[in-house]
């Protein structure tokens, strides 16, 4: 099934050339189902990159997802265009009385920032606050887990002593969870952070299950609420050379960073890179719109609390 995005969106083209079925709103009308609405607040800085990513995600499911594209109002965006954000993002002012079925937080390079330093920190506090009775569930990635699990739990978050960069093996911890049906006994997980979280720290958290962890990487997936919240420190949204990207940029910035772990063959950079985590991703974006947004929220979403 398709995924309903706005006319012109840059993502449409690149979806279009990857044969992922994309439609227009006059399309959309004349089908009688009710398209899931899903609320991206992206937080990154190359904000369509991230859009594509994850719109390529959400579009490989049966389902029909409208979306809507958020950006914080408090914070000047220096690698997208005003022209951009006017044309396809709301600000969260903008859909404060609206519910939603799904919310996705991105992530932020911010990580080193305590998180009342961020400039946007206030705004984003009302987001989750918001999201707790517009959504029915919220999926937070990398730093948004970290700022989620911070602001509903007092999680605290812990600067590494090198990035945490690269592709690495995590396991699940719990069994039969809808949200990683289907994965292999070991999945391989793209992470770039600076910052980690304590498994010790969780676990005085009641309300919170880690469902996965690495040895290297600590904690990957959390969930509370049945799902109502979901919290994963990895970014399986990446593309095949995203991570080459980071790399190159950083070298040439002269900044201290290592080869991207158990990226390309044998650690060698002058080779392609190898993509592991492709299916991975495709699950759990297409689980959890299934099990936990489609299959769980009332149909009349002004029902959601």
């Amino acid at each position: 099934m398709p995924i309903k995005i706005p006319e012109g969106l840059p993502a449409r083209q690149t979806l279009t050339e990857e044969n992922i079925f994309v439609m227009d709103e006059y399309r959309a009308l004349t089908q009688e189902i009710r398209p899931l609405k899903i609320a991206i607040l992206n937080l990154m800085p190359t904000k369509i990159a991230t859009e594509t990513q994850l719109l390529r995600l959400l579009g490989n499911s049966p389902l029909q997802v409208e979306i809507e594209l958020l950006h914080t109002s408090t914070h000047k965006s220096k690698n997208t265009s005003e022209e951009h954000l006017l044309k396809y993002y709301k600000t969260f002012d903008d859909v404060k009385h609206e519910t939603f079925d799904g919310l996705i937080i991105t992530g932020a390079p911010v990580e080193k920032l305590p998180f009342e330093q961020v400039e946007y920190w206030d705004e984003l506090c009302r987001v989750m606050e918001w999201s707790k009775t517009h959504v029915f569930s919220t999926y937070h990635i990398c730093w948004g887990a970290q700022a989620a699990l911070y602001y509903h739990y007092g999680v605290p978050k812990y600067e590494l002593e090198d990035k945490l960069f690269g592709i690495f093996p995590h396991k699940l911890e719990m069994e039969h969870v809808p949200l990683c049906r289907g994965f292999d006994d070991v999945v391989m997980v793209p992470q770039s952070r600076h910052t980690t979280l304590k498994r010790e720290d969780i676990e005085k958290v009641p309300e919170v299950s880690i469902v996965a962890s690495s040895e290297i990487c600590g904690p990957y997936i959390m969930m509370a609420k049945e799902g109502r919240q979901i919290f994963v420190t990895g970014h399986s949204e990446y593309d095949w050379n995203t991570l080459l990207k980071e790399y190159v940029r950083d070298k040439t910035a002269g900044l201290p960073i290592g080869v991207p772990l158990n990226y390309y063959p044998d650690d060698d950079d002058t080779q392609k890179p190898i993509v592991s985590w492709r299916a991975h991703a495709n699950l759990l974006y297409t689980n959890w719109l299934n099990y936990y947004v489609y299959q769980s929220t009332p149909y009349e979403l002004s029902e959601i609390r």
